[in-house]
């Protein structure tokens, strides 16, 4: 059955290009300012930019949401190619105002189009837009794309590990109470997201115990009963490439397993160092 429900999400989504290809998606680029200059997620800002301009010093680095204009271009775009509708999938609404932008290009469009907030981010947003996606190519309806991304979120646990509060503390993305606890504490945090938000899940003494402790909350949140998971870093290669590995042994029933570098977006509000895990538990 040809798919009628067009699949659209934001850059934050960090979603590999071929499985973007595979699943036809259209992402709509959120937007990087490093000093003086502001370029499109992933075209013209990468994560390597990012992670040096934070490691130098180089001005602020902040970011911008998803402009009602693109997103809505987007989905004039779909309807033209056919589509008779669209899901718009996006990052946490209590994290940035993509959702917001989407809600009003909607509102606009030439057809029926869907808003769904996330309540997640990187590949944690990822793995709702894929099984929604997955849902939609097989000629599922609406409602069924839509339940479909919200399950995903519902089974999907994402964990992070930073080298320093500091960067969410700046972007207003975690209280500067949180924030405070580890910095004068010298905590080293694990970090969850929960119901849209960052909250600090756990707090250790150091980098070694919390990446160890990464590691174990990752493999109870993936249970027994099969998952897939996405392992995913800023400027911390080694780091990831252990922690998968560990998870490949010790996750049993694995499905889909993906590693990749976060986005310049959430990059910005994590910084260097960053080590996560998406972890999206099998029906």
């Amino acid at each position: 059955m040809a798919p009628h429900v067009a699949v659209v999400t934001d850059s934050t989504s960090d979603i590999p290009r071929d499985l973007v290809a595979r699943y036809d998606l259209t992402i709509v680029p959120t937007f990087v300012t490093i000093g003086e200059v502001t370029g499109r997620e992933g075209i013209d800002i990468s994560s390597a930019d990012v992670a040096v301009a934070l490691r130098q010093g180089r001005g602020p680095v902040t970011t911008s949401r998803a402009t009602p204009h693109s997103l809505s271009e987007a989905y004039q775009t779909a309807f033209r190619r056919g589509y008779s509708s669209v899901v718009s999938i996006h990052l946490s609404a209590g994290l940035s105002g993509t959702y917001e932008a989407a809600m009003l290009a909607a509102a606009s469009a030439p057809g029926p189009v869907t808003v769904v907030d996330s309540r997640s981010i990187a590949m944690g947003l990822g793995a709702a837009v894929l099984e929604a996606a997955s849902v939609a190519q097989t000629g599922g309806s609406d409602s069924q794309v839509v339940s479909a991304a919200l399950d995903a979120v519902e089974r999907s646990t994402v964990l992070f590990y930073v080298d320093t509060l500091e960067h969410l503390r700046r972007g207003g993305r975690i209280s500067a109470a949180a924030a405070l606890i580890g910095t004068t504490l010298s905590v080293k945090p694990i970090l969850r997201v929960e119901d849209g938000q960052i909250v600090v899940a756990e707090r250790v003494r150091t980098s070694a115990r919390a990446l160890a402790k990464l590691e174990a909350l990752a493999i109870a949140a993936a249970g027994v009963g099969g998952a897939d998971l996405v392992v995913q870093h800023l400027a911390a290669p080694e780091r990831a490439e252990a922690l998968r590995e560990r998870l490949f042994e010790r996750v049993p029933k694995l499905g889909r397993v993906l590693t990749g570098e976060v986005g310049p977006t959430v990059g910005a509000h994590v910084g260097p160092g960053l080590v996560g895990v998406a972890v999206t538990r099998h029906p």
